[in-house]
């Protein structure tokens, strides 16, 4: 069972018990230094690395979804590469849905199969911190309202690296609602004036079949929990009450059973997102709906044209 983020990741500042963690986090940054190695380029094959520095729930993968089938349009033979995480396989089934997943447990390994196999570009669904490999291209994403949190790293906030490293990065995603993010863009661009900044708002794609007279409890276990409730709200949807698990949550029968009580109580259908609804396998989900999304990027031209100069260099 994975614990769920402590509360205090999120706020605005850091609160005691972020300052009495500092300690950790500087240990751990030491030790994360320590283990650089030389990264490794391969000519055979274009790398693109979407990752994260907030930890969870930033539209990795639907970012990733949405630039292979850019890329496809295109005629540009396409993979993706996830390290293989046992408490993940909600992810790795969405990725090979969708095209041709390799995953191990080591990326290089699974580069290596896909350069075999005659892949001209491989997506990177994670491994910004892995410092075995040089990516052609790096996008690092974020949740229009996480944002960083209480802009601390690992374990006194929820940043994987300090939020400063964005100057040796050039291109971000903000990706959530279309919310006001005129104070985000400020502070990314006071850290590195030439990054490209990118949006992405996620858009339901089943929404037209869900009843908007009828009642609804919505769960996740997600690390946008409040985004995907924000979407189904702001499409029209009487969410009467929303549980959130932690990211990539196992479900238990005693956990399900709490879930279909509630809706009971509220007279609602149950709703859940896509990713959730894959991690349901061994339960009875017939009564559980699910939204399928996308990410909508907001000046796909400009991505486009990133990802097609990509393609065009020696």
């Amino acid at each position: 069972m994975k614990l769920k983020k402590p509360k205090f990741w999120d706020y605005t500042k850091p609160n005691l018990y972020s300052y009495l963690l500092l300690p950790f986090s500087i240990i751990l940054k030491l030790i994360s230094k320590l283990k650089l190695k030389p990264k490794l380029t391969n000519p055979k094959i274009k790398t693109i690395c979407v990752g994260n520095i907030y930890i969870g729930g930033t539209g990795k993968t639907s970012l990733a979804l949405k630039i292979k089938e850019i890329l496809e349009q295109k005629n540009i033979k396409v993979c993706f590469i996830k390290k293989h995480h046992s408490d993940q396989i909600d992810e790795q089934k969405l990725l090979s849905n969708n095209g041709q997943l390799f995953t191990s447990k080591k990326r290089i390994t699974a580069l290596k199969e896909a350069i075999s196999q005659g892949y001209k570009i491989a997506i990177f669904d994670d491994g910004l911190q892995d410092t075995s490999i040089k990516y052609d291209l790096e996008i690092v994403c974020f949740n229009n309202l996480n944002w960083i949190g209480n802009g601390l790293t690992l374990p006194s906030g929820p940043l994987r690296e300090s939020i400063n490293n964005l100057r040796f990065y050039e291109n971000v995603f903000l990706n959530g609602n279309e919310e006001d993010l005129t104070d985000i863009k400020n502070q990314i661009e006071k850290i590195n004036p030439k990054i490209n900044i990118n949006q992405g708002k996620y858009i339901p794609l089943n929404i037209a079949s869900f009843n908007k007279e009828e009642n609804y409890l919505v769960f996740s276990g997600i690390g946008n929990h409040e985004t995907f409730v924000h979407m189904l709200k702001n499409n029209n949807l009487k969410i009467v009450d929303d549980l959130e698990y932690p990211d990539h949550y196992q479900y238990s029968k005693k956990d399900f059973y709490e879930i279909t009580m509630k809706a009971k109580k509220y007279d609602s259908k149950i709703i859940t997102t896509e990713k959730d609804y894959l991690r349901l396998d061994s339960l009875d989900k017939t009564k559980v709906l699910f939204i399928k999304s996308t990410l909508k990027i907001l000046d796909e031209k400009k991505l486009t044209k990133i990802l097609i100069d990509l393609n065009e260099t020696n």
